[in-house]
């Protein structure tokens, strides 16, 4: 009796781990949410994911919908991210530099405790505008595989260019910027 029973549990537990697996394997080829970045690979322009989230700091929330007309460089971060550290000061100088030309710079703050991403933002002296997505729900819907990450968006809101982990040289965000300029 005891060895039947034993049996039984085994059988459960290998199709429970059977059936784990394959929704792992269908989540991760059909519905794994990274459209923006396949997309981007294959060669297409993709429509960026929309979202509105709370700002980082004062009140209110920001739109994504709400920079239509003008070309955004969105940046994944957190505060916690030695990257992030590293390219702020260059993503504020060039903020600094595009304003007023057409150009929106929003910073995503991801998976991270708002307390933290606040002091980051003023420690840094960002005045870009920053939203707080502290469960990272935009993530898998853009891709974001690790911090940080940029996504040039053209004036329809589409994806023209990404650079995957930290901006090292201005070049690298103007490059960007031109692309999303140019694809109007």
């Amino acid at each position: 009796m005891i060895g039947r029973l034993r049996l039984g549990a085994q059988a459960v537990s290998v199709v429970v781990v059977v059936a784990l697996l394959g929704l792992l394997a269908w989540k991760m080829v059909v519905g794994s949410g990274d459209a923006v970045t396949a997309s981007l690979a294959s060669g297409s322009r993709p429509q960026a994911p929309d979202f509105t989230l709370p700002r980082l700091t004062g009140s209110g929330e920001l739109s994504l919908e709400s920079t239509r007309g003008k070309a955004v460089v969105l940046n994944f971060w957190a505060s916690w991210c030695i990257p992030c550290k590293e390219e702020m000061p260059l993503l504020q100088s060039s903020w600094q530099r595009w304003k007023g030309r057409g150009v929106v710079f929003i910073g995503v703050n991801a998976k991270d405790f708002r307390s933290d991403a606040r002091r980051f933002v003023e420690r840094y002296r960002v005045t870009y505008p920053n939203v707080y997505d502290g469960k990272g729900s935009t993530l898998g819907r853009y891709g974001v595989t690790a911090f940080p990450e940029t996504y040039f968006l053209d004036a329809q809101g589409r994806v023209v260019y990404r650079i995957a982990g930290a901006v090292r040289e201005p070049a690298e965000l103007d490059d960007g910027i031109q692309r999303a300029l140019a694809s109007a």
